[in-house]
C-alpha cells in the first residue's frame, strides 16, 4: 500500500505583495501553507531575498563582508549596479545610514537623491530603509517616497513612534510598507492594527518583528515568527496575514563570531567562512520560521540560501 503523507488545512493565507515595475517586477508571499509544506496547499511565490547597499561606505561592517564589495561601495550607485548585472540581485536593499545623527548626518535631500539615482540605475525592485533613527526616520523616508513616487518600492521601517507620517508617505506614493516592532507578537499585531486603521491597505503591508543572529537569541526570534505565521494561517487572523521579513545581514555581521580573527580564536576555524556559514544559518532559521523577504550581504550566503530555497521549494 502507498504511503500517503498527512496533510494539515489551514483556514488562513498570507497576503500575496509585489515590489517594483514592468518585467522586473517580483511578488512574495501569497502562500496557505506552512514554510515549503507545498503538498499541502498552495505556494505561488519562492521567498526573495534583497542584497544589502549603503548610501556610505560600510567602513562598519567586517572585512571579510567589505571586501566582496571593495571595488564598488564607495558610490551606492555602483554598488546597486554591481549587485544587479554580476550578483544576478533579484531586488536591492537601500539602507540610508548616512542619515542617521550619530553618523554623517545626510539631510532628507541628500537621501532623496540618493534614491534617486539608484533607481535610474536599476531595474529590480528597491527596498529603501532608514539609518533607525527613528526621529530622523520620519522626514527622511517621506522624502524617500516621494522621490521614487510610483516605482512600487518597499518603504521602511515604521515604527509606534513614527508610524503615522511614513505610513501616510507610502500610501500617497504607492509604496509598500514595512512594520517593525520589537520581537513581541502582541506588539506586532497592535502596529498593523494602527497602521490599517488609518487607512493603509493590509495587504500592501509587511511585517518586521526584528530578529537576532544565531548564538544572540535566534530561538526566540524563531518562536515568535512562528507564532504569528500561525495566528495567521491557523487562526485565519487578518492582521497577522502580512510576509514577513528578516533583516538578516545586519544583526549576523555586528556579532563576535563573524568578526573575531582567526589569530584570537584559532579554534574557531576561517574566519570568513565562519561568517558566511553564520549568516546563511540565520537566513535559513528564519525562512523556516515564516520569513518571505531576506536581506542578506555576503554573497556566497546569499548562494547557500538561494539554494536551500530552491532545494526545499520545488
Amino acid at each position: 500500500m502507498a504511503f500517503v503523507a498527512p496533510k494539515e488545512t489551514y483556514s488562513g493565507k498570507v497576503y500575496q505583495v509585489n515590489a517594483g515595475t514592468g518585467a522586473n517586477a517580483l511578488s512574495f508571499g501569497g502562500e496557505n501553507v506552512l514554510p515549503f509544506n507545498s503538498f499541502e496547499g498552495t505556494v505561488p511565490n519562492k521567498p526573495l531575498i534583497a542584497y544589502e547597499i549603503q548610501d556610505i561606505p560600510p567602513a562598519d561592517w567586517p572585512e571579510n563582508v567589505q571586501k566582496p564589495y571593495s571595488s564598488v561601495s564607495g558610490d551606492p550607485v555602483t554598488w546597486a549596479k554591481f549587485c544587479q548585472d554580476t550578483l544576478k540581485a533579484k531586488a536591492i536593499a537601500l539602507r540610508l545610514i548616512g542619515t542617521h545623527p550619530d553618523r554623517e548626518n545626510r539631510s532628507p535631500e541628500d537621501a532623496a537623491k540618493t534614491v534617486k539615482d539608484v533607481l535610474s540605475a536599476i531595474n529590480v525592485p528597491l527596498i529603501i530603509l532608514g539609518s533607525n533613527n527613528a526621529e530622523k526616520d520620519a522626514p527622511v523616508l517621506i522624502a524617500a517616497a516621494e522621490a521614487s513616487k510610483d516605482k512600487n518600492c518597499i518603504i521602511g521601517k515604521a515604527q509606534e513612534a513614527n508610524y503615522k507620517t511614513i505610513a501616510a508617505a507610502a500610501m500617497a506614493n504607492n509604496h509598500k510598507l514595512i512594520a517593525m516592532s520589537e520581537l513581541d507578537i502582541n506588539l506586532s499585531k497592535q502596529l498593523n492594527i494602527l497602521i490599517t486603521q488609518m487607512g493603509f491597505d493590509k495587504e500592501r503591508l509587511i511585517t518586521d518583528p526584528m530578529c537576532s543572529a544565531l548564538g544572540y537569541g535566534l530561538e526566540y526570534t524563531y518562536s515568535v515568527m512562528e507564532r504569528i505565521r500561525l495566528a495567521a494561517l491557523t487562526q485565519n487572523d487578518l492582521t497577522m496575514q502580512p510576509p514577513m521579513l528578516a533583516d538578516v545581514g545586519m544583526y549576523v555581521w555586528k556579532i563576535k563570531e563573524t568578526q573575531a580573527p582567526e589569530s584570537e580564536v584559532p579554534l574557531w576555524g576561517n574566519a570568513e567562512e565562519r561568517g558566511i556559514a553564520w549568516e546563511a544559518t540565520t537566513a535559513t532559521a528564519l525562512l523556516m520560521s515564516g520569513a518571505e523577504l531576506l536581506i542578506m550581504r555576503h554573497p556566497k550566503a546569499v548562494e547557500a540560501v538561494g539554494k536551500v530555497i530552491e532545494e526545499l521549494g520545488g
